[in-house]
């Protein structure tokens, strides 16, 4: 039984939730994970920390702090990080796959729609209202992360100069990374004091009353093994093989090989999310490959876009484009690529948080770390505030152009964010009106027409 060492008043303490719980949640949340990476961490932030207090605000962004480090989608190891941490290995697992599932299924029927009967109106009708409203919940998961990040001026001035450093010279993202951890242990060198946080901040971070797990939880069975590692690493390459035994026969070996080395060295790249490795992506699968065509790739991404899930996703339709041309037009073959590429694409997730979440539990104490890791959740605040941009200028400006302004959409957006953030409308329920408002506008129209 896992002992927690909450010292406030007894009354506020959380009772553990219970797999079957915390499993209905991971499920759920593979359907409403919409927004990206801030807005899926958002609707988590919701949910755990407010809404269900499983875990402390603290040890919420000790576990960000690791996984922005690592390449592959943040959210989605985030989510199998809390999960590790409720119900170990299992906890971790079902946590890390449903936030997934949920999204293969729901892209795998909409590449099949795609290829059998072209672009799909009432699908773009829904999420033409959608849209909207998951740029008013990044914009919420924006300033709830800023406000819990950023303890001090140096915080805030590590954050002006990530977003200065992607959005003007789009220097990538591990350089971003790279250059505030350089600034952060120069500047504590020059200025012991730099890293003092803002009035009340402190107070802010330090209260952790009423959570179930925080920063001075006891959690059995979290500690490093090197036994424990040595297996993971041997059970992640067994499974990473696997495949190559059942399915590469023949003489389409050579196809389903590329297919999967291509995916995997992908996965062990995206640091700093799908847009930083989707042009990557795009250049391989549809110049040298020959994969699929530039419309379709564009194609993909809407539909990654309009999907729950992380935008990474992406990467699913391309092995499905793939696998569809390469076998002349077969929805079979094309259906197994979406899976081997899902596959190659979050294997290497699993390892990384189960393997490294151990090291990263022994020093949430560790002051050096702690400091590292927040400058590092700095930069990220302005990354996010890069996709925020990036995503509202492609929703309500997609020609790049103020007089191709969609005016819909920009109100919407006005009016998500008043709904959820002034009047406290629920996350889902805002979503199902969105959505609910777009297909409206659509039918609107076409009854105009």
């Amino acid at each position: 039984m896992m002992r927690t060492s909450i010292t406030d008043t007894p009354t506020s303490s959380i009772v553990k939730p219970s797999f079957k719980e915390a499993f209905l949640f991971w499920l759920k949340l593979g359907f409403i994970s919409f927004g990206g990476p801030a807005g899926q961490i958002g609707i988590m932030h919701e949910f755990l920390v407010d809404q269900k207090k499983w875990i402390s605000d603290r040890k919420f962004l000790h576990a960000l702090n690791y996984c922005m480090l690592l390449p592959g989608p943040e959210a989605q190891q985030l989510a199998t990080y809390i999960g590790w941490l409720l119900h170990g290995t299992a906890g971790g697992l079902v946590a890390g796959i449903f936030f997934v599932l949920p999204s293969v299924f729901i892209l795998l029927g909409l590449s099949i729609a795609y290829v059998l009967f072209g672009k799909i109106a009432w699908v773009a009708a829904l999420f033409y209202g959608l849209k909207p409203a998951v740029v008013a919940i990044v914009i919420l998961a924006l300033i709830k992360i800023g406000k819990k990040s950023l303890i001090s001026i140096f915080h805030y001035v590590i954050a002006a100069l990530s977003f200065i450093g992607i959005f003007f010279f789009d220097i990538p993202f591990p350089y971003l990374i790279v250059g505030a951890v350089l600034l952060g242990w120069l500047g504590k060198k020059i200025l012991p004091n730099l890293f003092n946080q803002k009035q009340g901040g402190a107070q802010k971070l330090a209260d952790e009353s009423g959570y179930y797990l925080h920063s001075g939880s006891d959690i059995p069975g979290t500690g490093f093994s090197t036994k424990r590692l040595v297996m993971q690493v041997m059970v992640a390459l067994l499974l990473w093989v696997a495949p190559f035994a059942l399915f590469y026969t023949g003489t389409s070996q050579a196809f389903w090989q590329q297919l999967s080395l291509f995916f995997t060295k992908a996965a062990l790249v995206t640091f700093g999310g799908a847009y930083a490795v989707l042009p990557y992506v795009a250049q391989v699968t549809v110049e040298k490959f020959n994969w699929l065509s530039n419309l379709q790739m564009i194609d993909g991404l809407a539909l990654g876009e309009t999907t729950p899930g992380p935008l990474i996703m992406v990467l699913a339709f391309v092995g499905f484009m793939a696998g569809y041309n390469h076998f002349q037009s077969s929805i079979v073959m094309g259906s197994l690529g979406l899976f081997l590429t899902t596959y190659y694409t979050f294997l290497p997730c699993f390892l990384f948080i189960l393997a490294g979440a151990p090291i990263i539990e022994k020093t949430q104490d560790n002051p050096q770390v702690k400091a590292l890791l927040s400058i590092v959740t700095a930069a990220v605040v302005g990354v996010i505030l890069n996709l925020t941009i990036y995503f509202a200028l492609a929703v309500v400006a997609p020609q790049k152009i103020i007089s191709s302004l969609d005016y819909f959409s920009l109100t919407w957006i006005i009016v998500s964010f008043l709904a959820m953030y002034r009047f406290r409308v629920g996350m889902i329920t805002w979503i199902c009106v969105s959505a609910l408002a777009g297909l409206l506008y659509y039918l609107g129209n076409e009854f105009v027409l």
